[in-house]
């Protein structure tokens, strides 16, 4: 939820009304929550396969954030298929409802993002490809906080959040959490991108798409009407190094899915980290 909240605060350069504020953090709440219960209901035979193989030490499944709550219920039993459809349509309603009356651009959005979601499900076994689905379907709740906030929002702007959340979420999400799961997706068959590629050329790749994103991130800083001065460039930076850059480069030194995981971990506070850098800046 960091990522829509820090996309609209940058867009505006101040907080928008109570209203807008409150209804969207409640749209956004409700419209991950669809898509990630989307994603274990379409996923439903695959995650039956995979709780049968246990791959993971326990140390290394409690560094997983995922694992903080019942990971895949449907897939364990825990919560029956009709009680999930229940739960993801209710929660799919309420962002339905919040995107419609932000903006009907928002509510087209969260569509295309059911959608995609649901499409990327079915390519694991088939493409590596479908970590750009992936990459995409994450920068589409930033996108639509952009539109609720700002019906016409600058072009060059929204280019920047989509490449910044981007290459962030296939460099620091997508590829370090397939390194972790490596010895099940092998025997799963899926098709991921350090399975087909190769370890090496994919730790080529996150260091080089996270570089990236250091760079689009330090632009959309730029673009954005709250100005950042010098320190808040440097604090940026820092960001960059420490959660994604660093340990990125001790994934692809050490090869160790304890390793990929730590870099999934770190990537995983990022936009958090950049929303309370966004708000220190509009506090003082």
């Amino acid at each position: 939820m960091a990522g829509p909240a820090l996309a609209a605060l940058l867009c505006l350069g101040h907080f928008p009304s109570l209203t807008i504020t409150l209804v969207g953090l409640v749209t956004v709440f409700a419209g991950y929550t669809a898509v990630y219960a989307l994603n274990d209901l379409m996923d439903l035979r695959t995650d039956r396969e995979r709780v049968h193989i246990d791959s993971f030490s326990v140390t290394e499944k409690q560094m997983d954030p995922d694992g903080v709550l019942t990971r895949h219920p449907l897939a364990k039993g825990v919560l029956n298929f009709k009680a999930g459809l229940i739960w993801t349509c209710g929660w799919a309603l309420i962002a339905v409802i919040g995107a419609f009356w932000l903006n009907p651009v928002c509510l087209l959005i969260f569509m295309a993002g059911c959608l995609l979601e649901a499409f990327y499900c079915k390519l694991w076994r088939i493409t590596p490809l479908r970590t750009l689905i992936n990459g995409l379907v994450k920068t589409l709740g930033a996108l639509a906080a952009v539109f609720a906030v700002q019906p016409s929002p600058d072009t060059g702007f929204l280019l920047l959040l989509f490449l910044w959340l981007f290459f962030w979420e296939i460099g620091g999400q997508n590829i370090p959490n397939d390194w972790a799961d490596i010895h099940e997706d092998r025997q799963l068959q899926a098709r991921t991108i350090p399975i087909y590629f190769g370890l090496q050329k994919a730790g080529i790749l996150s260091i080089t798409v996270l570089t990236a994103a250091l760079v689009f991130h330090l632009g959309l800083l730029w673009a954005s009407p709250l100005p950042f001065g010098p320190l808040f460039m440097l604090a940026a930076l820092a960001l960059n190094l420490i959660l994604l850059l660093i340990p990125a480069l001790n994934m692809v030194k050490h090869r160790h899915p304890s390793s990929a995981m730590a870099l999934f971990n770190k990537a995983s506070y990022y936009p958090l980290a950049t929303l309370a850098l966004v708000l220190l800046r509009i506090a003082i």
